[in-house]
C-alpha cells in the first residue's frame, strides 16, 4: 500500500523523537556497526556551550526502548520512558549515548519494567575511560568496540525481540497486539513476554509510541497538512482519538505543539 505524502519520511525522520529540534545542540546520531548491529540501533552525540547563566531545555518523546549513555564520569542505563522527558543543560560538555535493541538490554537489567521512566548507575569504569580518551568524535567506535567485547552474542528469542521492536517501529500498518503477532507468526502473549523482558513496556504502548512521534514530526513538518489527515493516515479512528492520546503524553494540544514547533532551516541539528 503506498504511503501518503510525508508518512514514510516521518517514520524514517533523523530527528524524530525529538520534540523541539530548533532547541537542540550540535546533535549528531551514528549508525551502530556491523560488529553491534543486534545490539544497538545508534548512538547519539550531543554537545552543547551554552552561555553563562543560562540553560537549554530539550525535550522528547523517546523511544520505546533504554539508553546506555556516558557523560563525564558516569555510565547511566536510562529505562524505557511512559511521558515525555527533558533535561536542561548548562554549561560547556557532551554525552555519548548507544539506543539499545532489545536484545542488549538483558545484558544490563533483568527487569527494563523496573527502570521506566528512571535510571540507573552501571559500573563500567573501562568503558569511560575509553569514551573519554577518544573524544566525542570517536566515541560511538570505541562504545561499539567495547559493547562488542562486553555482550555476548544474542540467543535466539532476542534475536526474536528484536524483529518485533523493528517490526513495530517500522510499518505503520502495525496498530494492534494481534497485527504484530500475526505479522510474526506468534501468540499475543509470547509478544507481550519478549516485550516485558526485552523492552520494559508493553507491545501496544510501543505501536502507540510510533504512532506519536510520526504525528509531532507531521505536525512541525507540514503546515499545511489537517489535524484530520494526519490522523486518518497514522490510523487513529478519528481526530479526537490522535488529540487525547497526544494530550495525555505529551500534555500539549496538536494546535499548540504545530505552532510552538515549526522546523526551520536554520535548525542547528537539522
Amino acid at each position: 500500500m503506498p504511503m501518503p505524502d510525508g508518512l514514510e519520511d516521518s517514520r524514517q525522520h533523523p530527528l524524530r523523537g525529538v520534540l523541539y529540534p530548533a532547541r537542540l545542540p550540535t546533535f549528531t546520531r551514528v549508525p551502530a556497526p556491523a560488529a553491534v548491529a543486534e545490539l544497538v540501533r545508534w548512538f547519539w552525540i550531543p554537545r552543547w556551550d551554552i552561555q553563562p547563566g543560562r540553560s537549554s531545555r530539550q525535550q522528547l518523546l523517546p523511544f520505546p526502548a533504554c539508553n546506555l549513555v556516558v557523560e563525564g564520569t558516569a555510565v547511566e542505563l536510562a529505562g524505557p520512558s511512559t511521558r515525555t522527558s527533558h533535561r536542561d543543560l548548562r554549561g560547556t560538555g557532551w554525552a555519548v549515548g548507544a539506543l539499545l535493541r532489545p536484545a542488549a538490554v538483558p545484558h544490563f537489567t533483568a527487569d527494563p519494567a523496573a527502570l521506566r521512566d528512571a535510571s540507573t548507575v552501571v559500573d563500567a569504569p573501562d568503558l569511560v575511560a575509553a569514551v573519554r580518551d577518544a573524544g566525542p568524535d570517536a566515541a560511538p567506535d570505541v562504545f561499539a568496540e567495547w559493547l562488542a567485547a562486553t555482550v555476548p552474542p544474542p540467543p535466539r528469542e532476542a534475536r526474536l525481540a528484536n524483529e518485533m521492536a523493528d517490526l513495530i517501529d517500522a510499518d505503520s500498518e502495525i496498530r494492534t497486539v494481534e497485527d504484530a503477532a500475526g505479522r510474526l507468526g506468534l501468540s499475543a502473549r509470547t509478544l507481550q513476554r519478549l516485550a516485558a523482558r526485552y523492552v520494559g513496556l508493553p507491545p501496544l504502548a510501543m505501536i502507540r509510541r510510533r504512532r506519536l512521534q510520526e504525528a509531532a514530526v507531521r505536525l512541525r513538518a507540514d503546515p499545511s497538512v489537517t489535524l484530520a489527515d494526519i490522523a486518518a493516515d497514522l490510523g487513529y479512528s478519528d481526530h479526537a482519538h490522535l488529540a487525547n492520546e497526544f494530550r495525555a503524553v505529551l500534555g500539549l494540544t496538536l494546535g499548540s505543539y504545530r505552532r510552538s514547533s515549526v522546523i526551520h532551516v536554520s535548525d542547528p541539528a537539522g
